[in-house]
């Protein structure tokens, strides 16, 4: 960020209170976007740093909702007392454009990792996996990657498997897939267009697909289009953007976020099996 602002911006920006969206790009992990913002905020206005003084310039900042290292998207940040809503965002609606690819399974399902199965796909068709995709959408049961964010005597799984460690799969859990549609089918290639709720895995679903359709499938791309109130179009702050003035304008409160992040009634998603 170009130039230094005022103490006084400084203190403006400690006081604010409310959630607003940024770009993550791929390749850095949800908390090295964050703290990268935070720098790029903090280093404005401190001339002078001074480590006994570090409490003054801390911001307290949280995200809601981790996006994979291989993602890109819509990544919502909560500041003051925003980050006490994040944990609603958790469970509110969100939306990504996947591309899968079939044939090549991989350990951690995305295009990340190393391919440990290869199977024929020839005989898929699109009709096939238009009809394979109402078993997975509505209320189903989902087994979560062994490669994500959720921890183990807290510690991530994913840090837990880098390390050589075993790792046992986590019981299946329900989640809501709202919509899911076929944008796209140039095999092995295919583009699913998805809406979800809370605890979903693109990346498990894309395993459980190609699986569902006698073949397997990994994520090769991934983009989250929409998380709650907050979409990719309209309101995610690209890195050039990340100034007290942008993040002033596009700040929402807490109250009215949390009013525009309420889940879906489950009554409103036909209820269907798991994963087959």
């Amino acid at each position: 960020m170009a130039g230094n602002i005022s103490h006084t911006a400084l203190a403006k920006l400690q006081s604010l209170n409310g959630l607003f969206a940024i770009y993550k790009k791929q390749g850095p992990t949800s908390a090295d976007v964050l703290n990268s913002l935070k720098e790029a905020l903090l280093k404005a206005g401190v001339q002078n740093p001074n480590p006994r003084k570090r409490k003054k310039q801390s911001l307290k900042m949280g995200h809601g909702g981790t996006l994979d290292s291989a993602a890109s998207g819509v990544l919502v940040v909560g500041v003051g007392n925003g980050t006490k809503t994040l944990s609603t965002l958790l469970t509110g609606s969100k939306k990504y454009i996947a591309v899968g690819e079939l044939g090549k399974a991989t350990d951690t399902l995305d295009a990340t990792g190393s391919v440990i199965l290869e199977k024929d796909f020839e005989h898929i068709t699109r009709l096939d996996m238009e009809e394979k995709l109402k078993v997975f959408t509505g209320n189903i049961m989902q087994v979560p990657p062994l490669y994500s964010a959720l921890k183990k005597d807290g510690q991530r799984l994913s840090v837990l498997l880098k390390k050589g460690h075993k790792v046992e799969a986590k019981p299946a859990r329900p989640v809501t897939v709202y919509n899911l549609t076929l944008q796209e089918f140039k095999p092995p290639f295919f583009t699913l267009d998805i809406e979800c709720g809370g605890g979903f895995y693109v990346r498990s679903l894309v395993d459980d697909l190609g699986k569902a359709l006698s073949s397997c499938a990994h994520v090769k791309d991934l983009v989250r289009t929409k998380q709650g109130p907050f979409t990719l179009e309209e309101h995610a702050l690209h890195e050039e953007q990340w100034t007290l003035e942008q993040i002033l304008q596009s700040l929402q409160p807490c109250s009215e976020a949390e009013q525009k992040v309420a889940p879906k009634s489950p009554e409103a998603v036909t209820s269907a099996p798991g994963p087959e």
